[in-house]
């Protein structure tokens, strides 16, 4: 049994499935995930931070520095910063360099009874320094990352200057 099927209803369904196929986000889209302008679309902090891609849009780190009690937070999200993903680590060791200066932080995990994250199992990592209430801004790197059980090497960042 075959149904007639207009002309109309055929470019209507290429129409809806070419527009369904071009929003999709592929790991070789040109992605702004810190949200500058680059052409691609951008993903947004879920936190207010700054986001920092992992892998070729595997995962992103979320920084957050809160300059008025020395802290940086991070998260660790998935490839689209929509969810968070719970890691195994402990710690994450940062390498900032400010004001020319190498200075090492290191984030603890951080349990969220709310979210159910515990240490062990968390998205959540933070580190107080008395040079995070007076930096303007710095670069670094998270040295030894490994997500979904990948190892990514050092992921290099650039915290941007409050405004």
């Amino acid at each position: 049994m075959s149904f007639p099927v207009s002309r109309r209803a055929w470019a209507l369904a290429l129409v809806a499935g070419l527009s369904l196929w071009s929003v999709g986000c592929s790991k070789d889209d040109d992605h702004d995930h810190a949200g500058h302008a680059g052409g691609g679309h951008a993903h947004e902090a879920k936190n207010g931070g700054q986001l920092v891609e992992v892998g070729k849009h595997q995962f992103n780190f979320e920084l957050l520095p809160d300059a008025k009690v020395g802290k940086l937070t991070a998260w660790v999200l998935d490839a689209h910063a929509e969810s968070y993903v719970r890691i195994a680590a402990p710690t994450l060791q940062v390498k900032a360099t400010v004001d020319g200066q190498e200075k090492v932080l290191v984030l603890a995990a951080v349990a969220n009874a709310a979210s159910g994250e515990k240490v062990g199992e968390t998205s959540q990592f933070e580190g107080s320094a008395e040079w995070l209430k007076s930096a303007n801004g710095f670069s670094g790197k998270i040295l030894g990352v490994t997500l979904g059980g990948q190892n990514f090497g050092d992921v290099a960042f650039e915290v941007k200057a409050a405004k």
